[in-house]
Parts: structure tokens; C-alpha cells; sequence
């Protein structure tokens, strides 16, 4: 089940560039007013990726993530208005799933859609409670408000985010401008010097002063230069909206164990520690990688295995840029020649997983259309019923 614009959904959500682990404290407040607005217990805002529901924010329930196919607001999504279910326990969807037959015991719910100035849905703002509730039409129309303001708040976001990446241009661009500018000093310096030995003999006192004074003022130059490179020397650590190959494979386990452990798929992890003091921008990356992690999973049965590495290829050229490199390899189901081409050709239909998960056709597609979009490549390695392995490469 899944709305009729279910790329452009996707393709828009992506476009926010989220890390759904890192906005509990952007959004914590508005999920306090939602409960108190509602009189409810709890309240979430779940954001719905191709498989997986992130609760991205939480008022007394901690959760971060679960199945898409096994979560109510798949049903705002779809839907695209509010959804009141009085009791979760007589609604057939519902009555099974574990947060109502065991904790938290969810007895109400009420959802309103995340709904962007596009018309697209990209999740749902929730209130919960263990005990019946009636939210009136007025309390309503505020929580609708309070996910407009969620989406707002999202986007403003986004906007902040492009503006320090401008930053970080202008400071790459620095970076090269420093270079550019030190051997042209380095030659004026090194010209002043040999021309003083040279007029030295003559004893011609007035050259010479003003030659130390191109030395000088050369030297000055140089070292402002020189200044400029070594704070980037002295960077030991990614900037904000960048990682290095730890950082992104510490953010990748924090937000895909879970799933894998709730699979009971083994999920490892490899870095190429000799690269580990490049910087590369976050920009898409977690969305690339995410929808391959959970693609993986999806397909590779209890006691499988996933294997992500990352590392980072280093240009030998000056001129040319390096490059990243992302491999995920699973001991999954695996895939036809014809399937392959249908990735590589951004059309993929819906499968079912080995243990039943749903299938939405889109994440594949979408990760081909993101890689596209950073000028990447990605290669597909795989056989019916003897895994999968996925090669991407992006410039950085």
C-alpha cells in the first residue's frame, strides 16, 4: 500500500537531507505541545522512508524506528487526512501488533499528515495514549497547526544546511586560493634574494633597501598563506555537515542495527582507517546508503549477513577529486540479470521480503536516481540465491 506519488514523496523527502537521528532536540517541543494540546500520554513524528517509519521526535514513548508496513501512519500517508482509531485492540490492522498486545499497550490514536507546500506527505505527526480519548474539533485544527509547523521547521532546516555547505565552499575555495598565491610569493621572495647577492658587491645600499623591502613584504605574504593552510592542517575532526569514514559508518550503525537486529541479520562494518582523516559532505549520503542497508536486510534471511564497508579512493592528480566508495554485500536472496537491469534503469517493482516485509519498488530506484544527481556510479553484482553485492562511487 502506498500513495499514488510514492517517488515524488520519496524524491521530496529525500531532498530535506535528514539525519533521523539528530532532530529529537529541533522537535521535542512541538511533540510536547502536540500531547498537551491532545491530553495524551504521548506523542511522535514519524517520517516514512521507503521501508522504515522514523520516529524522529518523541514525547513519553521512546521509540526511533520500526517497519513501514507495521506502523498506523502508513495509513495517514495514504490517505492524506487524519486518522482517529478509538481502539487499537478492535481494529483488525492493528489488534496484533506488539506495541498494543504488549508494551506500551497503545489503546488511541489520532494522526495528522505532514504535508508539504507540494501537496506531498512525507509522515505523520501522532498523539497516543493507553486509555480512550476525545479530542475535540478545535484541539484538532491546533494539531494540524502543530504539523505545519513541523514541516516548517523541517525546512528551515534544510535552508540552514545549504547555507553553512556555502560556507564550507568559501572555505575550500580559500583553501585553493592559499595555494594558488604561494608559489607566485615563494618566486618573488626567492628573486629578491638572489638579486641582493647579486648587487651586494656593487654596494649599491639603495637597491638593496628596497629589495628587503619585496623580501619583507613577500615573506609577510607568505606566511599569511601558510597560515590559511594550516588551519585546515590542524582540522582533526569533520565540520558539521560532513563525515569521515568512521563517523559515517558509526552514524550507519546507529540507525540500521536495529533493523538488522530485529531481522536477526548480522550486520558488519569495514572502514578504510588509512583515509580516515578525509572529509566528505553529508549531502545524501545517509539517504544512498540507508535505502541499500535496508534493501539488504529486506532480502537476506535469519542468521544472514550484511557486510557495509566504506572507503575513500585518493586521486593521484592534483586537479582531480577523490573518490568514495560505499560496497554493501549481502548473503541474500539475490537477484536475476533482469532485475539488475531493471535497477540500473530506475525501474524496479515491488517485492516481498524473506520474512514477509512488504515491498514499495522505490528505494532502489530512488538510490539510483540520488547517485545520478551526485554524478556516482553504482554497479551490481549478483546471482539467484547467492546474495547480493552493490558498488557506489561518488565524487568527493
Amino acid at each position: 500500500m502506498q500513495p499514488t506519488n510514492e517517488f515524488e514523496r520519496l524524491i521530496e523527502l529525500t531532498e530535506l537531507d535528514l539525519d533521523y537521528s539528530n532532530l529529537q532536540i529541533q522537535l521535542e517541543d512541538l511533540t510536547k505541545l502536540a500531547a498537551r494540546i491532545a491530553g495524551t500520554e504521548m506523542s511522535l513524528v514519524n517520517l516514512i522512508d521507503s521501508y522504515t517509519q522514523w520516529s524522529v521526535a518523541n514525547c513519553g514513548i521512546d521509540i526511533q524506528q520500526m517497519p513501514r508496513e507495521e506502523s498506523i501512519c502508513q495509513y495517514v500517508i495514504m490517505d492524506g487526512k487524519p486518522l482517529e482509531v478509538k481502539d487499537l485492540k478492535e481494529d483488525a490492522r492493528f489488534s496484533q501488533r506488539p506495541y498494543v498486545v504488549d508494551g506500551p499497550k497503545m489503546h488511541y490514536y489520532y494522526g495528522v499528515p505532514l504535508t508539504t507546500g507540494s501537496g506531498v506527505h512525507l509522515g505523520a505527526l501522532c498523539v497516543m495514549d493507553k486509555e480512550s480519548k476525545d479530542i475535540s474539533p478545535e484541539n484538532q485544527e491546533l494539531l494540524v497547526m502543530v504539523a505545519n509547523q513541523v514541516i516548517r521547521r523541517l525546512e528551515a532546516l534544510k535552508t540552514i544546511k545549504s547555507l553553512e555547505d556555502r560556507i564550507d565552499e568559501l572555505h575550500s575555495s580559500k583553501l585553493k586560493v592559499s595555494h594558488d598565491i604561494r608559489n607566485p610569493i615563494s618566486g618573488i621572495i626567492g628573486l629578491a634574494e638572489m638579486m641582493k647577492d647579486e648587487v651586494k658587491n656593487a654596494r649599491v645600499s639603495e637597491v638593496i633597501e628596497l629589495l628587503d623591502v619585496i623580501q619583507k613584504g613577500g615573506q609577510s605574504l607568505l606566511e599569511l598563506a601558510d597560515s590559511i593552510l594550516h588551519q585546515e592542517d590542524r582540522r582533526a575532526e569533520p565540520g558539521e555537515n560532513e563525515f569521515s569514514c568512521d563517523t559515517f559508518t558509526q552514524k550507519l550503525q546507529e540507525l540500521y542495527l536495529p533493523q538488522a537486529k530485529v531481522k536477526q541479520v548480522r550486520l558488519e562494518f569495514e572502514v578504510g582507517q588509512e583515509n580516515s582523516s578525509i572529509f566528505f559532505s553529508k549531502n545524501r549520503l545517509l539517504q544512498i546508503t540507508g535505502n541499500l542497508i535496508s534493501n539488504s536486510i529486506k532480502f537476506t534471511p535469519v542468521d544472514g549477513l550484511v557486510r557495509i564497508s566504506v572507503s575513500v579512493d585518493v586521486s593521484d592528480e592534483a586537479s582531480a577529486s577523490n573518490t568514495l566508495l560505499i560496497r554493501v554485500l549481502d548473503t541474500g536472496t539475490g537477484m536475476s540479470a533482469a532485475k539488475i537491469e531493471a535497477i540500473l534503469s530506475g525501474q524496479v517493482d515491488s517485492e516481498t521480503g524473506t520474512s514477509g516485509e512488504h515491498g514499495y519498488g522505490f528505494g532502489l530506484s530512488l538510490v539510483m536516481h540520488l547517485i545520478k544527481k551526485a554524478e556516482g556510479s553504482l554497479k551490481i553484482k549478483s546471482e539467484l540465491g547467492h546474495g547480493s553485492e552493490v558498488e557506489v562511487r561518488l565524487p568527493i
